[in-house]
Parts: C-alpha cells; sequence; structure tokens
C-alpha cells in the first residue's frame, strides 16, 4: 500500500459515532449533485471517531470545528486557489528577498570584491562557511521562538534585521568586517526556511504540501535570473575611483528587502481564522464558511495539527521526545550529504566562468541559464515523484544525474573551448532537485507539530552541514578546473544513492510491519487501541510513511 494512500478501516462499534479523518464523513454527494470533498492522502490510517481527533481546547480554530461539517470538492478547490494568491505567493516573495540578500555574494565576487577586500578564495570560503555555520546555529532556536510568538510575527522581525545588516556590507573595508558581517547576517536568517513551511502547514494538506514548496524554491531559482539582471545594471555603477561597483549591489538590494519585510508585517495572518486586520482589511481574507472548510479539511488529513495552538511553545521536554524520534533520522542523514556534489559548482559558478575569460557582465548574464533549466528539472521532478510515490527513488535519480556530469567534468580536458565546460556547469547547477520532496517528507513523517516544528529545523540544520563542507571542497590550490576536488563530489554521489534506498527500505519496511499488526486486530481492539492512544505521533500503528 502507498504510504500517501491509506486504505479506509472501519470501526464497528456500538460506542461510538464514527466520523473520518480520512475517509466516511463526506463520502457522498450534496442535494445538487455535486461531489462532496473527501480528505486524500492522510498520514493516518485508520478511521477514527471525533473523540479520537477533537483539536485541544486552545487551538486557535477549535470554533470552526465542525466532524459533521460537509463540503464540495469545487469549494475545496476555490479555496485552494485563493490560499495559494494569498498565503502561497507571497511566501515566495519572503524567499526571494531570503536568497536576494544571500545569494548576491556570489554576483559581487563577479566584481572586485575579492581585489578590494586583498582577499583569496579562500577568505571567502571562510566566509561563507561562517555565514553556513552561523545559520546553522540559529536554525532550531529561530523554530521555537517563532512556534511561541508565531511565524506571522517572526519572519517579518528577521526580514527587517537582516536587510540592514545586508545593506551594511555595501561598508566592508577588509577581511575582518567581511567575517563579522557574514556570521551576522546567517545568525538572522537562520530559521527563516523551516519557519516558513511551518508557516504554510497552517493552511495546507500535506499532499498539497511539496508542489507549493516546489514554487516556494522556484522562487529560490527565479532570484537567480532577477539577481542576475539587478547586478548587471547595479555594476554598472562606479565609484569615484571606478571601482566599488559591488558596494551598490549590497546597498539597493538590502533595500530591496527591507521592504519586504515591513509589508510582510502587515500582510501576513496568525492562522486560517485570524486574518483580519493590516492590510489583509477589516473583514479579513475568509468568510466563516470558508474558514470552517480550511480548518476541517486540515484537521481530517493530519489530526495531529490540532494538537498545539499556532503560539504554543514546545517544551524542553517535547523538544527531547522530538529529538530522539529515530524515524527522522534517516531524513537528517540524507540532508548531510545528497546536495553536497552540487553545491561547490552553484558557489564557484561565477568564478568558474571568470576564469574562462568571461568579462563580469558575460558571466551575470552566462548563469540565467542554469536557472531556467533548474526551474523546468525541479517542477518535472516534484510532480513525477508525488505522482508516483517514489519521492526516495527520484532522489537516487538526481545523483545519478550528478554522477554522469562530475565524470564529464573531471574528464574534460584542461584546454578544452569554454563552452563545453560552461555547458556542463549549467546543467549541473540546474540539475533535477528533490528538495521541496524531501522538505514536504520531513513534514509528513514527522506525525505531529512539536516534532514536525522541530524536524523541519532538524533537517535543514543537516542542509547547512552539508553546505559548510560543500564550500569548502574547491580549494585554491585546485584552481581552476578542481580536479581533486570533482574526485570528492563523485564519491559523495555514490554515497548518497545509497543513502537514498536505505531510507527508501526503512520507511517500506515500518510501513509493513505497522499494518502487520494493525490488520491483525480485531474492529473492538481497534477502537481499544484508539482510545488508549490519543496522541498524534509517528510511533501508532495506524500511522503510514510516506516515502
Amino acid at each position: 500500500m502507498a504510504a500517501d494512500q491509506p486504505k479506509t478501516v472501519p470501526i464497528a462499534t456500538s460506542e461510538v459515532e464514527v466520523d473520518s479523518p480520512g475517509a466516511s464523513v463526506l463520502d457522498d454527494s450534496d442535494k445538487e449533485g455535486n461531489r462532496r470533498a473527501k480528505p486524500e492522502n492522510s498520514t493516518f490510517e485508520s478511521v477514527e471517531d471525533r473523540r479520537f481527533y477533537r483539536p485541544i481546547d486552545s487551538y486557535e480554530g477549535l470554533h470552526r470545528w465542525d466532524p459533521h461539517f460537509e463540503w464540495t470538492e469545487k469549494e475545496e478547490r476555490k479555496i485552494v486557489r485563493k490560499i495559494d494568491a494569498r498565503v502561497c505567493t507571497f511566501a515566495c516573495v519572503t524567499f526571494f528577498a531570503l536568497q536576494l540578500d544571500r545569494g548576491n555574494i556570489s554576483q559581487a565576487l563577479s566584481d572586485t570584491l575579492l581585489q578590494d577586500l586583498n582577499m583569496t578564495s579562500n577568505d571567502y570560503n571562510t566566509g561563507q562557511t561562517i555565514f553556513l555555520v552561523c545559520f546553522l546555529l540559529a536554525e532550531l532556536p529561530s523554530q521555537l521562538l517563532s512556534k511561541r510568538i508565531g511565524p506571522d510575527r517572526w519572519i517579518p522581525i528577521q526580514m527587517v534585521a537582516w536587510s540592514l545588516v545586508a545593506a551594511c556590507q555595501a561598508f566592508l573595508q577588509n577581511r575582518s568586517s567581511y567575517f563579522a558581517l557574514r556570521a551576522l547576517l546567517g545568525f538572522l536568517e537562520g530559521g527563516f526556511i523551516p519557519d516558513t513551511i511551518l508557516f504554510l502547514s497552517f493552511f495546507y494538506k500535506s499532499s498539497e504540501l511539496p508542489k507549493r514548496l516546489t514554487c516556494f524554491w522556484v522562487s529560490y531559482t527565479l532570484t537567480s535570473i532577477i539577481g542576475a539582471f539587478l547586478a548587471f545594471g547595479l555594476l554598472h555603477i562606479k565609484d569615484s575611483n571606478g571601482g566599488g561597483a559591488w558596494r551598490y549591489l549590497f546597498a539597493y538590494e538590502g533595500l530591496i528587502t527591507g521592504i519586504i519585510g515591513i509589508i510582510a508585517a502587515f500582510w501576513m495572518p496568525a492562522s486560517p481564522v485570524q486574518t483580519k486586520g493590516g492590510f489583509r482589511g477589516k473583514d479579513g481574507w475568509f468568510s466563516e464558511h470558508e474558514e470552517k472548510i480550511m480548518v476541517n479539511r486540515v484537521i481530517r488529513d493530519d489530526p495531529s495539527k490540532g494538537s498545539m495552538h499556532n503560539r504554543q511553545a514546545v517544551t524542553p521536554k517535547l523538544l527531547w521526545e522530538s529529538l530522539k524520534d529515530y524515524h527522522m533520522w534517516p531524513i537528517y542523514f540524507l540532508g548531510l550529504i545528497w546536495m553536497i556534489p552540487t553545491t561547490p559548482a552553484i558557489n564557484y559558478l561565477t568564478l568558474q566562468l571568470r576564469s574562462e575569460g568571461f568579462s563580469t557582465f558575460e558571466t551575470n548574464l552566462l548563469v540565467i541559464p542554469s536557472a531556467v533549466v533548474a526551474i523546468i528539472t525541479m517542477i518535472t521532478t516534484t510532480w513525477a515523484a508525488e505522482r508516483t510515490n517514489q519521492r526516495l527513488l527520484f532522489g537516487v535519480g538526481v545523483e545519478v544525474w550528478n554522477l554522469v556530469l562530475l565524470i564529464a567534468l573531471e574528464t574534460l580536458p584542461a584546454r578544452s573551448m569554454p563552452w563545453p565546460r560552461w555547458a556542463i556547469l549549467t546543467l549541473l547547477v540546474g540539475g533535477p532537485s528533490i528538495h521541496p520532496v524531501v522538505v514536504a517528507l520531513t513534514s509528513r513523517n514527522a506525525g505531529s507539530v512539536r516534532t514536525r516544528t522541530v524536524a523541519s529545523a532538524l533537517y535543514n540544520m543537516s542542509v547547512q552541514i552539508s553546505s559548510i563542507a560543500g564550500a569548502n571542497v574547491y580549494r585554491t590550490e585546485d584552481a581552476p578546473y578542481y580536479k581533486e576536488g570533482n574526485k570528492v563530489l563523485i564519491a559523495l554521489s555514490v554515497t548518497s544513492m545509497f543513502l537514498f534506498t536505505g531510507a527508501k527500505l526503512y520507511y517500506d519496511w515500518r510501513n509493513r510491519q505497522n499494518a502487520s499488526k494493525w490488520d491483525a486486530l480485531t474492529n473492538e481492539q481497534r477502537t481499544t487501541y484508539l482510545r488508549e492512544n490519543p496522541v498524534m505521533n509517528n510511533k501508532r500503528i495506524d500511522f503510514r510513511f510516506a516515502s
């Protein structure tokens, strides 16, 4: 049985009135003949009565929860489109702001940044490592703070703060100031990604999240295109000595993200039932009927989302329970390695193109095709992985793609024409990414709000660790073709294939184990089990992992 296609297991009992979060309440047609909405891809396999998935009393949407509430598929599709337009689209805008400020260092590198600050490429690596370490250290504290005060409050604070630091990079004078500001920028930006994923989980079902996360990371890639055009213009601005154009790049792009952060403070709602005020208007975005649809469809899809309210802190005890959840460890191990094979090429694309003889402006334009390819391959890979329910196997396919290109890069003659090297680097940087799928997998397999909160941060921390490692694979003494570094990346691609395969086998094995135990129970035993195990988590035998 596929992990996101749970079968319906009816509970025959005279003691309870059955209301299903995953199936039975909404299966019929309404009086007009419209098919009523039926939650699909529910995390939990069993049909549970309302006592087993009723949200806690402090849940912000409890006043809209109704186990007998019905709606049509047409109404739900309309609501999802509305959420996409107002929630997901703006989340993409904020991600654009993040990447604009953390990614423009690459464009500055194509100018005279290193020469003006008297730095080497190893110094650049050190600065990126400092940034990533600080980014990593801020991940979990930021996520815990976001869960306590709400991502709608914390994300705008982060954005305004980091935009100020990003703009201050315009005044860099030496290597020490470069290191200091990269550290501060990392601390302020760390946690933004899992904070935003937590925010999106308030509005979307588990099966809907991968597509929205794809849009999220497409905006990341679009930033590379827009940033390249911005850089093309801003790097033409020179100071009185005819240099320092990169300073204007940092200043103006920091201003852009600061404005987006201020807008976010008045645009982002606290939850689906708390949209009144700010730029959302005094009446809010949704009617009472629409709020009821949003609350009930999310809770029926994943009852664990009603186990905490949106401003409830994760206590030390809950944090420890989440940290020791070994079912999430395979995903963390994946995060440590699978992105490293492409990280050096991404970080050094502009520098390698400059070494091939391309000018600053040609270089910034030549990175655009890799971004276009990345958008196409990411959308295609995410769609295919979700459609076939073989997410982790597609991860193996991604590493095969990387392996072929890395071997081609390694065997390419040193004195070859620059265009073949550009083509290989473009396909490597723009290759298929399974990142949105793995992030959504983390959310799906968490099984509870507290684990989802912690796991999102831990997975992103593991990705940052891989970024730190990836930022140090290419060394100055190995320039300009990084032959030794590419050998390391080839080995890591093969290792990642085994990790994806191992994670797939583990989750499929756990599902078979759980299904065997669940199917062995009688209807009465199932009811008793659900009554005695009211806490939603991935340890329950009616839980099914996605793989």
